[in-house]
């Protein structure tokens, strides 16, 4: 498929989707937001792609947020709206993915660039990277999950202190407070992240969205986590990849999945 703000490459079971629009430092829009959507479904669907990167064009930007221009006007219902609809076509639908997402942040990751990030599974940041949340300086507040995901991962503190003030913070901070797993250099991003890829890759695709669902079932409302990681765990003695694994585990070879 044709893609105008997108650019998707896929090589060695890894589906690569670059955010393309470098003149507003990759910011997205309602018809990128689609276009990530169809990418990632595709991706999804797709049985040869095993992980997804998530990543920006250039050096520079991640994504530096939303598209100001498209919502200055809206009233409250339609801000409503976008927020609800941006949720369920890309934030939602990364964080429910059955498979890795890896955002490799490569520049400024600033409110739904960052909330972009926190929705993928494992971030990576190059040294470069300035990550924030700078909505309240514009009257909002983060509306594509960004006050729910930043609380998860480090901490209600921090969390506020990070949206109230709209301050963006280095790499290395990001990586201190646990918003992101690793910093590397810039010009070792991409291969960095396709290290990662290749060592999940090894593994049973199959235990891995089982996985995925088990831990974000502890950050449901309503939802016991140790329930399903039970339920999960038990769907795993039905698949071949557990005879294939426990199989090779004994055979002293390397599980072929």
């Amino acid at each position: 498929m044709a893609y105008s703000n997108i650019i998707f490459e896929k090589e060695n079971r890894i589906a690569q989707i670059i955010i393309n629009r470098p003149k507003q430092l990759n910011a997205l829009n309602k018809e990128t937001i689609a276009e990530l959507h169809t990418a990632l479904a595709d991706a999804e669907k797709d049985a040869e792609t095993r992980v997804i990167i998530l990543t920006g064009s250039g050096e520079k930007s991640f994504v530096a947020g939303a598209d100001i221009k498209e919502f200055a006007s809206y009233n409250v219902s339609e801000g409503t709206e976008l927020a609800a609809r941006g949720q369920q076509l890309l934030f939602d639908f990364v964080e429910n993915m059955s498979k890795p997402v890896i955002a490799a942040v490569n520049g400024f990751a600033l409110g739904g660039g960052l909330e972009l990030a926190m929705s993928a599974h494992i971030r990576v940041a190059s040294h470069n990277a300035r990550l924030g949340l700078p909505e309240t300086s514009l009257g909002l507040i983060p509306g594509y999950g960004g006050t729910q995901r930043l609380a998860q991962l480090v901490g209600k503190g921090r969390a506020l202190e990070m949206i109230t003030t709209a301050e963006m913070i280095k790499a290395d901070r990001a990586y201190e407070t646990g918003l992101v797993n690793h910093v590397v250099p810039q010009e070792e991003l991409k291969s960095f992240c396709e290290g990662i890829a290749q060592k999940m890759i090894k593994n049973s695709p199959m235990a891995i969205s089982s996985a995925i669902r088990s831990v974000n079932a502890g950050y449901k409302e309503g939802v016991n986590g140790f329930k399903v990681e039970i339920e999960e765990f038990g769907k795993c003695f039905g698949t071949d990849e557990f005879v294939e694994g426990t199989t090779a585990f004994m055979e002293k070879r390397k599980a072929n999945f």
